[in-house]
């Protein structure tokens, strides 16, 4: 086979293709073999007439086109292969000759990857921020590892304080008038974690166990329900029990039931050391971002349409995913933010070209730096897949393999080490007193 890829257009390529007659003649004689079963010619059994007949019966068109449909794909891929093209579109084919006795010709007009032009990428800036951590930053974290480790104890008698878990009856009105949701029956509310509308929770403190109370309200302007936007509504509420929360004395005793331990003095230290690592990663990541952002702002690149549209796809997908995960659908997100599909595609566009960009110029920059992703590396990262679902290993490379699915690892491979080749070779500087003013200006 004979393949040559010419760029008649920014990002178009005309492929043209040829395969050698033996080839094609073998393809229609497997054609013959296999349609001869499925005609009935007169004068002979099914599957039994001779190749000159079944083609005065039936035509060589027929022949010819069924093995045209197994040899083009086949063709096509080992051509794109073979010229090293990267396709964003099925191409337009186009069957220029294809007679036995000759070389079969076929030309095919695909969209391509477009070309970038790469600016500067390295030695590009970077700030580094300074990482301090606080006795504050350790003191609100022993809270949230009080908070995890507390007991809720119902309360016999008392009232509604901030931070307890109450059972309540409610029933809302508008005008006297009950509105769907509007009731609910033994329904468990923290106060004040926000999760009813402003100034509900707060109008329950103070109040005893079996209290009830009228608690009036507004709903916001731009509460999701649109008949209930903007309303006032008065909610009966009766307060069936109170839980609340006992935190443990901060001393030696906690530091060993809540952590391997012996005192409150270690466990400060190694929640102290834990954040500094949050942040420092933090900052790394962050500086990541920082020098990625700046190359590809220093490319050029003129990005095709339909690719733009393959990411808005991908993107509508992984947001589908995370509301279904919260209990909506992307129908029920639309009709809550009053926003139509286009809208929302349109909001999306800027992200989804922001996107194509840096893929396009980081895999530039990968080309040009000959980074690759290794067959260990590639399996590593398997063993970690695997790992978290449970499989093993080898059959989890396997089954990848059989379906195509290494090339995939292999270029999230490579886009993280051209993401730290470009952190490597960036130009490190300090924070400065006008970097932080300047940001917290922003």
């Amino acid at each position: 086979m004979k393949a040559n890829a010419e760029r008649v257009e920014k990002n178009t390529v005309l492929l043209e293709i040829e395969l050698d007659a033996e080839q094609f003649s073998q393809a229609v004689e497997k054609s013959y073999r296999k349609l001869v079963k499925k005609v009935n010619i007169p004068g002979f059994r099914k599957g039994k007439a001779p190749r000159v007949v079944f083609d005065r019966f039936v035509g060589k068109e027929v022949l010819y086109e069924d093995a045209m449909e197994s040899l083009v794909p086949e063709a096509y891929l080992k051509a794109v292969k073979e010229t090293g093209i990267e396709p964003i579109d099925r191409p337009q084919m186009e069957v220029v000759q294809a007679e036995e006795g000759k070389p079969v010709v076929l030309k095919a007009k695909v969209q391509v990857k477009p070309e970038v032009k790469l600016g500067e990428y390295k030695g590009l800036e970077a700030v580094k921020r300074d990482v301090e951590i606080t006795s504050e930053d350790i003191d609100k974290g022993i809270e949230r590892l009080r908070e995890r480790h507390c007991k809720v104890l119902p309360l016999q008698e008392g009232v509604v304080e901030n931070g307890d878990t109450v059972q309540i009856d409610f029933l809302g009105k508008i005008d006297n008038e009950p509105f769907p949701g509007g009731e609910g029956k033994d329904y468990h509310l923290e106060i004040g974690s926000g999760a009813f509308i402003p100034g509900f929770e707060e109008q329950l403190v103070g109040m005893p166990i079996g209290e009830t109370r009228d608690i009036t309200v507004t709903f916001p302007k731009e509460y999701h329900a649109e008949q209930l936007a903007g309303k006032e509504a008065t909610f009966t509420v009766t307060v069936k029990s109170i839980k609340r929360k006992e935190l443990a004395p901060l001393d030696d005793e906690f530091a060993k039931d809540v952590s391997e331990f012996d005192t409150l003095e270690e466990l400060r230290e190694d929640i102290g050391n834990k954040l500094k690592k949050t942040a420092e990663d933090m900052n790394s990541f962050r500086m990541k971002q920082e020098v990625v952002e700046k190359a590809v702002k220093n490319a050029e690149v003129e990005i095709p349409e339909i690719m733009i549209q393959d990411q808005l796809r991908e993107m509508l997908r992984n947001m589908e995913n995370r509301l279904l995960y919260q209990g909506l659908t992307l129908k029920t997100y639309l009709q809550y933010s009053k926003k139509s599909m286009e809208e929302l595609m349109e909001e999306m566009r800027p992200d989804a070209e922001a996107g194509v960009k840096t893929n396009l110029v980081l895999e530039a920059i990968a080309k040009a730096e000959n980074i690759k992703a290794t067959d260990e590396e590639i399996k590593e990262e398997v063993r970690k897949m695997a790992e978290g679902y449970n499989k093993d290993p080898d059959e989890y490379y396997q089954t990848l393999e059989k379906e195509g699915r290494l090339d995939y690892i292999a270029n999230g491979i490579i886009k993280d080490k051209t993401v730290q080749f470009l952190f490597d070779n960036a130009r490190i500087v300090e924070e400065t007193k006008e970097d932080t003013k300047a940001e917290s200006e922003e």
